[in-house]
C-alpha cells in the first residue's frame, strides 16, 4: 500500500510540474500583440492612355541621335506613377519618363538612342 501511496504522490507533483510549465508557456503567448492587419480581393477596369502629339529631339551635333522624345496622354496620370518609353522593337531598353500634368518627357540618352534603329514608340504608364 505504501508503494501505490509514493506512486500517486509522484504522478501528482509530476503533473503539477507540467501544468505549471503549460500555464507559463500560455501565459508567454497571450501576451502577444499583433496589430491590425487589412486583406481583400476585388475588381476594377483597366483602361488605357490615347499617346498624341509626338514629338523627337535630335541631337544638335548629330542628327542620327534621339535625345528626347516628347508626347502627350489623354489624362494626368497618378502621382508616382511610373512612365516608360521603348523605340525600338527589338531591344530591350526602356527610357525612364517623366510628367508635369499631361506632357510627357523621356531622356534617351543613356544609352543613347538613334534614328536608324528606332522603329516603334512603346509606351507603358502605370498609375
Amino acid at each position: 500500500m505504501r508503494g501505490r501511496k509514493v506512486g500517486m504522490i509522484r504522478l501528482a507533483v509530476v503533473s503539477a510540474v507540467l501544468l505549471a510549465a503549460v500555464g507559463g508557456v500560455l501565459g508567454m503567448a497571450a501576451s502577444n500583440t499583433v496589430p491590425s492587419t487589412k486583406a481583400g480581393d476585388g475588381t476594377g477596369a483597366i483602361s488605357g492612355y490615347i499617346v498624341s502629339s509626338v514629338v523627337y529631339t535630335l541631337n544638335g551635333s548629330n542628327p542620327g541621335n534621339v535625345d528626347e522624345v516628347a508626347f502627350s496622354l489623354d489624362a494626368t496620370p497618378a502621382a508616382g506613377a511610373t512612365l516608360k518609353a521603348k523605340l525600338e522593337s527589338g531591344g530591350s531598353t526602356w527610357y525612364t519618363c517623366s510628367n508635369t500634368g499631361t506632357s510627357v518627357t523621356c531622356d534617351t540618352t543613356s544609352p543613347q538612342a538613334t534614328v536608324s534603329v528606332a522603329d516603334e514608340l512603346r509606351v507603358v504608364v502605370v498609375g
